[in-house]
């Protein structure tokens, strides 16, 4: 089962709660996040792209890097582990990401990915009158399809004469071409999304839901493996979880009562009104599921809390879920976070017994 990391890419991680550690990205604290998740033996780490916050008082995401730079950075000094940037698609043309990828798999051969966000907060592009209008919310993952399509051709073959509704390539020259595989990493939790991903992704993020429910996520990885199932190809679940640790299972609980307690209510209701927006999304959709009130201090993310024994347990329990990959995590405290789960978490794991057994030899 791979482990892998949500880089803070964005300030304060993903807990929108004045109670929570507060602090601002930068590069420096994502390569210490990265290399001490590359020394625990993690398989991959992933940054997201966010191109406005939520404001509120603790000014949600309003500081946030750029993805590819990014990863580009931490690619020079990781040797092992994974790397997956995003690409928002309505800002950056497939073409260009498709270089980008290539000169990123220069710098690291074989472990570099592209994660595809769509689009759900129109904020983001409105500002920069890059919004398409609000038909948008309904032809994204048609949009992302011919997206990803134009960059699967350009790199296995170096050019593109792609003609579609969305992109009219015209002898599209990209050359060299990357030396290995440029994995592709999808998200969306609706029929649809699944769909997109089942067709075009190698791995696709699955919500986990609940707080200490590590399988809860079973209907949902079902649904992929569902989908998988009629395009023919092998797309694995990684399912994404919080964890909030300490020394006894009541001490973490407290830790994650008082991260609900001090929600940002101001920046929880900005983010409501973005997800609102789109008229097409179903229940499922990423932008209603991360909404729901009763745990959107933590976008409704699955939630392990417990002492370091417990958070083991459940995350072994996640391992059985049929379809499942990995599992990516974030925590409350990403520095302190990563090595509690390096040191005192995963030696306890059956599902990466071979890893700790590696680190300790």
């Amino acid at each position: 089962m791979d482990i892998g990391v949500f880089i803070p890419i964005g300030n304060n991680g993903w807990l929108i709660s004045e109670a929570a550690p507060q602090y601002k990205p930068s590069f420096a604290l994502n390569k210490t996040v990265v290399q001490k998740a590359e020394a625990y033996g993690f398989e991959f780490a992933l940054s997201m792209i966010k191109l406005h916050g939520f404001g509120g008082k603790t000014e949600f995401w309003d500081y946030n890097l750029e993805s590819f730079t990014l990863m580009a950075g931490l690619a020079a000094v990781t040797e092992r582990i994974r790397l997956y940037a995003s690409t928002a698609v309505l800002t950056l043309p497939p073409a260009l990401v498709a270089r980008m990828a290539t000169t990123i798999d220069s710098i690291a051969p074989g472990r570099f990915g592209v994660n595809i966000v769509s689009g759900w907060q129109k904020a983001e592009y409105d500002q920069m009158g890059m919004w398409p209008g609000d038909a948008y919310f309904a032809k994204r993952y048609d949009y992302s399809s011919e997206y990803v399509k134009i960059m699967k051709e350009l790199w296995s073959t170096g050019s593109s004469d792609h003609k579609g509704a969305f992109f009219q390539m015209q002898d599209c020259q990209m050359k060299p071409v990357p030396s290995s595989e440029i994995k592709i990493v999808a998200a969306g939790q609706s029929g649809r999304g699944m769909d997109f991903a089942a067709e075009y992704a190698d791995y696709s993020f699955v919500m986990g839901t609940g707080v200490n429910t590590p399988k809860a996520c079973a209907p949902t990885a079902r649904k992929l493996i569902e989908a998988s199932a009629k395009t023919g190809r092998d797309v694995g679940a990684y399912i994404l979880f919080m964890i909030i640790a300490d020394e006894t299972d009541d001490s973490a609980m407290a830790k994650w009562q008082s991260y609900r307690e001090g929600a940002d209510m101001g920046a929880l209701s900005w983010m409501a009104d973005q997800g609102s927006q789109d008229k097409t999304a179903d229940a499922s959709g990423t932008a209603s599921y991360i909404n729901l009130p009763e745990g959107a201090v933590n976008f409704n993310m699955g939630t392990i809390v417990g002492s370091y024994a417990s958070v083991a347990r459940m995350l072994d329990e996640a391992a059985t879920v049929p379809g499942m990959k990995g599992i990516m995590l974030v925590f409350d405290d990403f520095v302190a976070g990563i090595d509690a789960f390096g040191q005192r978490i995963q030696p306890l794991m059956a599902s990466r017994a071979d890893i700790a057994a590696r680190l300790a030899a």
